[in-house]
């Protein structure tokens, strides 16, 4: 070590003193925990707390010094949708397959009705219901394949029989009815057919086979008519799904009414007593269920109530209303009976046109999925809440 350069003790124990120096300058801060009435007095003043900030609202400080100031609170954010885009994607059908629930529900009200006259000896009603059967199913299964893109699609749900999916048990549905419906309709041709020889044979048979096949379709009617419903239901679509329990009533009432404008188009007044029966009945289901789609839902009633759907049910409800009063007041008269058929027919349509248009219009508006369930989960809260 050279004797010119101090020792390494002098050199910090000099740079200990001069800091020494230099903090004794300086006020002391307190220390925290210090005991209380001493210089070295604790600040008991809390560090500041941190807000959390939660989905929707932002917290903030006025003032210049931190931990200063007053709380802001911004109110939630109305929610519109990520980037612009949907939550759900919106159904792809068309107006296929709104037409395709109406054709199957007057194949199911056609076939029905075509049962009742059968069975109260009115061959004008069994004849009428047992034609327009096979001609709506027809168009139904026309509807159902321009959808599929293919008609091997069809053939493919025979695969498999799954009970709790709509789509596989409508497809057996039909499968069902549709022969049922053609061998009836078919055997209102038997009085055409020679009396002799095999063409004669055929037409001494048909009337008994047609008598069993009316039966038959008739039985799988109702399944017909309200498959389609629990169908709609089954999927994601806001206002579909909470409208479980109304749907299939809808579309029963609507089948019924269909019908019944069948029979009071073709049947003379004297043979319609059956078709004003189930005129009545079906408006009955018809106006219930479609009240309780646009009142119970909360705001997934909305989309029934107004835009294109609210007009298209309002109609509805005019046209069964009117169909209804006129064929209970003009039982006499053919035309009345007639224009009543027409307007029954018209709601039927119109209905299931509006119920169609008011599930796509819920699944294309975000808020009609968000809303909905922020209410459960705040209800879900609740309930545990007050349950604990």
């Amino acid at each position: 070590m050279s004797p010119a350069r101090p020792p390494v003790g002098d050199r910090f124990r000099r740079f200990r003193d001069r800091l020494a120096a230099e903090g004794s300058d300086r006020p002391e801060a307190p220390r925290q925990g210090g005991p209380a009435g001493t210089d070295d007095q604790a600040d008991l003043t809390p560090p500041p707390q941190r807000t959390a900030e939660l989905p929707g609202r932002r917290t903030g400080r006025r003032g210049g010094r931190r931990g200063g100031g007053e709380e802001l609170r911004v109110p939630e954010a109305t929610f519109t949708s990520y980037y612009g885009r949907p939550i759900l994607k919106a159904p792809v059908w068309k107006w296929d397959i709104a037409a395709y629930l109406f054709t199957g529900g007057l194949a199911a009200g056609s076939s029905l009705l075509a049962a009742g006259g059968q069975l109260t000896g009115r061959p004008a009603l069994r004849r009428a219901g047992r034609v327009t059967a096979l001609a709506a199913v027809s168009a139904s299964a026309v509807f159902l394949v321009k959808d599929l893109g293919r008609p091997a699609r069809f053939h493919h749900m025979l695969r498999v029989a799954k009970p709790t999916s709509p789509m596989s048990m409508g497809t057996w549905i039909l499968t069902a009815y549709g022969p049922a419906a053609g061998v009836a309709a078919i055997a209102e041709a038997a009085g055409r057919l020679p009396r002799h020889g095999r063409f004669g044979l055929v037409g001494r048979a048909l009337p008994s086979v047609g008598h069993a096949a009316g039966l038959l379709a008739a039985g799988a009617a109702p399944a017909l008519a309200t498959y389609t419903g629990v169908l709609l239901a089954d999927t994601a679509v806001p206002s579909w799904h909470e409208a479980y329990p109304e749907l299939p009533v809808i579309f029963a009432g609507s089948a019924l009414a269909s019908g019944a404008g069948v029979g009071l188009l073709a049947a003379p007044p004297a043979q319609a007593g059956p078709a004003r029966r189930m005129a009545v009945a079906g408006a009955a289901l018809e106006l219930y269920g479609t009240h309780r789609v646009e009142t119970r839902l909360g705001l997934l009633s909305e989309p029934y109530r107004v835009g294109r759907p609210g007009r298209l049910l309002r109609a509805g409800r005019l046209l069964t209303v009117s169909g209804v009063a006129g064929a209970l007041l003009g039982r006499r008269s053919r035309l009345v009976g007639a224009l009543s058929g027409t307007a029954l027919l018209a709601a039927s349509a119109v209905t299931r046109f509006g119920i169609f248009y008011g599930g796509v219009a819920s699944a294309r508006d975000p808020r009609y999925t968000v809303v909905p369930q922020r209410e459960r989960v705040n209800a879900r809260r609740t309930g545990g809440g007050s349950g604990g």
